[in-house]
């Protein structure tokens, strides 16, 4: 595709084939005028490039017509650019608490008791006192029929990260749900699946073995640090296998999480295929909890953001099978992204489609006019029908919340 400078755009231009937004997105079919709106949303965006494979092939006089159009699949003329007016930047950052929370209370009631259930289980560990690995077993079991009964809510419990404190359970209860979406979309066995997150629920327990200072520190850690860091999969090992009488299958998910499908890894240093599987599965979940958690060290993505670094991966640290299941449970926006539309449009991620998933189904929060919705009370839209909407950005909650005020 011939890339196309966003300056030389003028209203009215029209092309012999669809211009499209990163590749992917459309921007205009063929043989539709571009609009003045559709350039100012380019500029708004920070897009400088268009893509298209055909030529420029006449141009029409800008008319109102041109800035028309309604309804929720519509083409608006209304100022839609999220920075541009104070009620549309008050009417971001309201919507953005109406999260999942509110929308299923009783889901996010039921994720917050895994975390603290779970943080008990660690701090009784820390403590050296005995805990029945019936107790993880029943958690394990608490979980996977959370993910169950309430998919779609749980996914936007992770990136909502609302739960303060309780930093490693709740990093461990979110890895092994991840982990479970990963287990379940490649058809394993409920026993399996059973293993993989009983192991993910405590594949960093050893980290209780290492002093706060190292855990905890906001700057890089020296060469000693960083070997003590590393050794916390073997102290996992040595917890969930000597102290919790778990089998090698539930220990090796911990131990290897962190080796890496090229070899470079820790702390064995093997590669591919000998990495144990659920291990390998761990690995890609709880890479992206971290990436969109708060951190010590740093702050959280978005959703999307997270899922790029995943996609350019290149087969380095993640094997390629488990890394694609993974994007097709998750989609390229997670269920739980907030998102723009061409339209200027502001929406929720409700429901991937594995198949396209650059059209999930979403749900608006505020429309092209600036109306706010709440709960579910905005158009629930299919991408995959509604063809004249596209995604044109992820938006960062945090970042539109400061734009409030």
């Amino acid at each position: 595709m011939k890339k196309i400078d966003v300056k030389t755009l003028t209203p009215g231009m029209i092309f012999s084939s669809p211009v499209y937004i990163e590749g992917n997105n459309l921007l205009v079919p063929a043989g539709i005028a571009i609009r003045k709106k559709d350039i100012e949303h380019l500029v708004s965006w920070g897009y400088n490039t268009v893509s298209t494979d055909g030529d420029p092939v006449t141009k029409k006089p800008e008319q109102d017509s041109l800035e028309g159009g309604s309804g929720k699949a519509g083409r608006s003329g209304a100022d839609n650019s999220l920075p541009g007016g104070a009620e549309k930047s008050r009417a971001a950052g309201n919507v953005l608490s109406l999260s999942a929370v509110q929308e299923n209370k009783g889901a996010y009631r039921g994720y917050v008791s895994l975390i603290e259930k779970l943080d008990t289980v660690f701090a009784n560990i820390g403590a050296g006192v005995s805990v029945e690995p019936r107790t993880v077993d029943n958690l394990s079991g608490m979980l996977l029929q959370a993910v169950r009964d309430d998919r779609d809510h749980i996914i936007g419990f992770i990136l909502g990260g609302e739960v303060a404190g309780h930093v490693l359970a709740k990093s461990s209860v979110n890895t092994a749900i991840l982990a479970a979406f990963i287990a379940q979309e490649l058809k394993f066995s409920h026993h399996k699946v059973m293993q993989i997150v009983t192991g993910a629920l405590l594949h960093d327990v050893g980290m209780l073995r290492l002093p706060e200072e190292i855990t905890n520190k906001s700057g890089g850690l020296s060469g000693e640090e960083l070997q003590r860091m590393q050794a916390h999969p073997l102290y996992t090992y040595k917890i969930i296998t000597k102290e919790l009488l778990y089998p090698e299958d539930v220990g090796l998910v911990a131990l290897q999480h962190h080796e890496r499908w090229d070899g470079e890894g820790y702390p064995r240093r093997i590669s591919g295929a000998n990495i144990d599987m659920g291990a390998r599965i761990v690995s890609v979940a709880d890479a992206f909890e971290a990436m969109v958690s708060e951190k010590p060290y740093r702050n959280s993505m978005m959703g999307y953001q997270a899922m790029k670094n995943l996609l350019s991966d290149n087969s380095r640290r993640f094997d390629p099978d488990v890394l694609k299941a993974f994007i097709k449970t998750m989609g390229i926006y997670p269920i739980g992204s907030v998102i723009m539309l061409n339209n200027g449009s502001i929406a929720r991620v409700t429901e991937v489609q594995g198949d396209a998933p650059l059209r999930p189904k979403i749900r608006i929060l505020i429309d092209e006019f600036g109306k706010l919705y709440k709960n579910d009370e905005g158009d629930f839209i299919d991408l995959l029908t509604e063809k004249s909407l596209f995604i044109a950005r992820a938006l960062d909650p945090k970042e539109v919340t400061k734009k409030r005020g």
